[in-house]
C-alpha cells in the first residue's frame, strides 16, 4: 500500500509544509530508535512529553524518556523499524495526529516479527515554531482472531522492507 498523507485545510490555507514537518519528526522518531539514539528520541519531543511502549510501560516527560531507553539501548541492540505513515491528520493549526503501522525486524534478520506488528499513533504539537511531540503510543496490532489482517498487514510491511529506498 503506497504511504497515504491527509491534506488538510483550514480556511483555506494548506497545511503542506506543516505535513511535511510531521512526517519528518516521525521519521526522525524511527531513525532515532532504529540508531539505539535515546537522546536523539527524547529531544524530538515535548519537555513533558509522554511515550507508551508496546509493553504499555509509560515515560513521561523528556528526561525519563531519555532515561530509560538509554538503559534498553545500554544493555541490547533492539529490533529495527520499518513503518508505513496511514494519516496525518490537523486537529487544529499546529495540532496533529499521525498514524502509522510498524514491523519490528531482530538484529541480524531480514524479515519482520508479525508477532510485533505495531499500530502507531504520534500527537504533535508546534512549539515555538518547531513541531515537538506531545505523545507517542505503540499499540500491538494483534487483531485477535482476524489471521487475515495480521497476514494483510505483514505482507504490507514486508513489501516496505524489500523495496527500494
Amino acid at each position: 500500500m503506497i504511504e497515504k498523507i491527509m491534506t488538510s485545510k483550514s480556511n483555506g490555507v494548506s497545511f503542506a509544509e506543516d505535513e511535511s514537518l510531521v512526517r519528518e519528526l516521525y521519521q526522525s522518531l524511527i531513525e532515532s530508535w532504529n540508531k539505539n539514539n535515546a537522546a536523539g528520541f527524547a529531544d524530538l519531543f515535548a519537555v513533558n512529553g509522554n511515550a507508551i511502549g508496546f509493553d504499555g510501560s509509560q515515560m513521561n516527560g523528556r528526561a525519563e524518556i531519555h532515561s530509560q531507553l538509554n538503559s534498553i539501548f545500554v544493555n541490547h541492540k533492539v529490533a529495527s523499524y520499518v513503518t508505513i505513515i496511514r494519516e496525518i491528520r490537523f486537529l487544529s493549526p499546529g495540532i496533529a495526529v499521525l498514524r502509522a503501522v510498524a514491523g519490528m525486524v531482530p538484529p541480524g534478520s531480514s524479515d519482520i516479527m508479525p508477532d510485533r506488528n505495531a499500530i502507531q499513533t504520534l500527537i504533535v504539537e508546534k512549539q515555538q515554531g518547531a513541531y515537538r511531540i506531545s505523545l507517542f503510543q505503540n499499540t500491538p496490532a494483534a487483531f485477535h482472531g482476524r489471521d487475515e489482517l495480521r497476514d494483510q498487514l505483514s505482507k504490507e510491511l514486508r513489501e516496505k522492507l524489500h523495496s527500494p529506498k
